[in-house]
């Protein structure tokens, strides 16, 4: 038999390992990860204790082998052969699957300049540990980018006493994925921290000790991290002949164009019902999507349904976004003694809802107003801003009609 293999041991794919035996699968497993060490999560490498990097284990070898999950570590996966149900390892091996599934994650993008080569990215735990070692108190570290990874790891610099600059292309940071009103008010609190910011500027050149900006403007730099974002890695599937775009295009029951291959994950664009594809991007959706695929690749055929969320912590404030604001929605403001929650309608149905306060004080609040996107309610405007009418009332009344 020759059972499942999962190219990934990230969040998705450890997690879809596990999900298959809980689903009922007794026949073989094969976990296959790129990295040296257990497989391990991401959010904690931005948060180093003590000056020492975190690498918090999704799980340990005994249970990997109590589960009987065969796990490959420090293994590339090199080819797929489709029509042989045929994967082609690294070191010469052969892989024969009845499923496959394909967690391979994003990679960063990279910078395009004089000197490129000298930034360094953040994406894994050597990574980490290489930009922790070097960002000693007396540094100065210029972070490319002004969006949620580039800001997060600013907040710990800075914690740490470290001088930072940011350089970001567009006119303000967190433009793309932060409301206006979350956005203005983490950038002011980055600024009261002494964060060096320079906005609207392009890169000319990464030299031994400054970024130079396309203005010619030097910032002192003895540490250059790209934060640029990422990209979906797509290349395995794309020479197997998968669809992508964007990502490795499934349908809604996370199936790629061929029927035994599945994908999960950063990697995956996954179909909507209003049309077209979306990546879900945060450590929760990458679990849930893990567990959806393996109880598919088991046997089930369960849809993946989720709305789209994602947190930041930077300093002591919480950012959490769930849905998918826009510019063009109707805002609705809810001040808190903790902090404020915006709330967003769409033709009059609640469909985003955002909120930023200390610390994890307003996560209650926002998985209710996410129970209540999932819902598709259509609450009064001023119950939304009223502190005293209860989302949890307003979904009871909801579910009741």
């Amino acid at each position: 038999m020759s059972g499942i293999v999962i190219i990934g041991a990230g969040e998705t794919g450890t997690r879809a390992a596990f999900a298959l035996r809980e689903a009922g699968f007794s026949g073989p497993v094969t976990l296959v990860g790129t990295e040296p060490h257990l497989p391990y999560e991401r959010p904690p490498l931005s948060k180093p204790l003590g000056g020492a990097v975190q690498m918090k284990p999704i799980c340990s070898a005994e249970a990997l082998e109590a589960a009987g999950i065969d796990y490959l570590p420090g293994m590339s996966a090199m080819q797929i052969e489709a029509a042989r149900r045929q994967l082609l390892l690294g070191d010469g091996r052969i892989l024969s699957y009845d499923r496959l599934l394909l967690a391979t994650g994003a990679r960063p993008r990279r910078l395009v300049c004089a000197g490129a080569e000298r930034a360094l990215d953040f994406r894994t735990f050597l990574d980490a540990e290489a930009i922790f070692s070097h960002a000693q108190t007396d540094a100065n570290v210029a972070i490319i980018g002004g969006g949620l990874i580039g800001m997060e790891l600013a907040a710990v610099l800075r914690g740490k006493g470290t001088a930072v600059s940011i350089v970001e292309m567009a006119p303000k940071p967190l433009g793309r994925a932060v409301p206006a009103r979350f956005a203005a008010r983490l950038h002011e609190r980055h600024m009261a921290e002494g964060v060096r910011f320079h906005l609207g500027q392009g890169l000319a050149e990464i030299t031994t000790d400054a970024v130079i900006l396309a203005d010619g403007t030097s910032v002192p730099a003895d540490i250059v991290i790209s934060a640029i974002g990422v990209v979906p890695d797509i290349e395995l599937a794309e020479k197997a002949g998968l669809a992508v775009h964007n990502g490795i295009l499934t349908d809604a029951f996370l199936r790629t164009s061929d029927p035994h291959i599945f994908a999960a994950g950063d990697c995956a664009a996954v179909s909507q019902p209003g049309g077209g594809h979306m990546r879900f991007e945060s450590w929760r959706n990458a679990r849930s999507q893990a567990e959806t695929a393996a109880r598919n690749m088991a046997g089930n055929n369960e849809a993946f349904v989720a709305v789209p969320w994602f947190w930041s912590d930077q300093y002591d404030l919480g950012l959490q976004v769930a849905g998918l604001p826009q510019p063009g929605h109707h805002t609705v403001l809810r001040a808190l003694e903790q902090g404020d929650l915006e709330f967003y309608l769409d033709d009059g149905r609640l469909v985003a809802a955002a909120g930023l306060g200390p610390g994890n004080s307003l996560a209650k609040e926002i998985k209710l107003a996410e129970m209540l996107i999932a819902a598709g309610t259509r609450p009064d405007p001023a119950d939304l801003a009223d502190p005293s009418a209860s989302l949890k009332a307003l979904l009871k009344s909801a579910r009741a009609a």
